[in-house]
Formats: C-alpha cells, sequence, structure tokens
C-alpha cells in the first residue's frame, strides 16, 4: 500500500517550480517532469516527514494526495520534505514531482521599450 500525505482542508496548494542542481536527477525518466515546491501549514509537520523518511528508507513511494482547483482529486509524488517553525506555527514544505502539462510558467520580463509585462502564462512545447 503506498504511503500518502492528504490535504483535507483549505485551499489547493500552490506550487513554485524548482530550478536547482539537485532537482535535475529527480527530473529523468520516460516522461518529462518538474520539480515543484508547495507550503503547507499542519500541526504534526515533524510527523509528517518522519512519515516520508521511513517510506522512502523501505524504498517505497510516498504521495501528497490533494483536490485541484475543480475539485479533482490529484496525487504528486513527493520527493523531499522539510518542517519549519514559523511565527504563524508549524510549515511543511514539500517537494513533488509534476508532470510538465500540469506545471505553468509565469514569467516577468522587459520588453524592448521597458514596459514589463507580469504573469503571462506559456504552455510548455511539446
Amino acid at each position: 500500500m503506498d504511503e500518502k500525505i492528504t490535504i483535507i482542508e483549505g485551499p489547493p496548494p500552490t506550487f513554485e517550480l524548482v530550478d536547482e542542481g539537485w532537482s535535475t536527477g529527480v527530473m529523468e525518466g520516460p516522461s518529462l517532469y518538474g520539480v515543484a515546491l508547495t507550503h503547507l501549514r499542519t500541526f504534526n509537520g515533524g510527523e509528517l516527514v518522519e512519515r516520508c523518511y521511513r517510506a522512502w528508507k523501505s524504498q517505497e513511494p510516498i504521495q501528497l494526495e490533494y483536490r485541484d482547483e475543480d475539485g479533482n482529486n490529484k496525487m504528486a509524488p513527493i520527493v523531499a520534505a522539510r518542517n519549519a517553525r514559523t511565527d504563524e506555527g508549524e510549515m511543511l514544505m514539500l517537494w513533488v514531482r509534476l508532470p510538465d502539462e500540469e506545471i505553468e510558467l509565469a514569467f516577468d520580463y522587459d520588453d524592448e521599450e521597458g514596459d514589463e509585462t507580469e504573469g503571462e502564462d506559456f504552455e510548455p512545447l511539446n
């Protein structure tokens, strides 16, 4: 049975694309994947991170289960986890593998005339 961490209440998680050296090895495989980071508030972040470590030590996958904005159940493999204490409480940081088609990239850039264009979404090329 696959282990999973389930988000049971609150809004759908937001994911930030990770473009760091260590994440390159995680993205290799028969399909194109990206590594994304999400921050989640929790009451038991240390226990959830320990659950991830136990699964990985047993060479078992562990998934993040969540609902997307349309209310559909989604799963994403967790590749790294960290817990931190903040002024607002415990924060669980999960790095997950997402298929390229699920990652939307937003770029901010200056055009030739110096006008800034924000939040334009670019779809990945197939």
